[in-house]
């Protein structure tokens, strides 16, 4: 998921992102223990995400207005 794509989520939209994503690393990292995970790059495409919908809750916390 893009940045932009990202801003244009609400607040309570962004929440829901972060908590699915959290969901799928941890089933993720489940899958790549046991085994059974066949694309282990999915895990940092994830934690990217993850750290995008972060930074995008902080700037909105700090008033910051970024257009990328």
């Amino acid at each position: 998921m893009k940045a932009k794509e990202i801003r244009n989520l609400s607040d309570h939209d962004l929440d829901k992102q972060l908590y699915d994503l959290q969901s799928e690393l941890f089933n993720l990292r489940f899958r790549l223990a046991t085994g059974q995970l066949e694309n282990p790059s999915a895990i940092g495409s994830v934690k990217k995400d993850i750290a995008r919908v972060k930074t995008i809750q902080t700037e909105r916390k700090l008033n910051i207005n970024r257009e990328a």
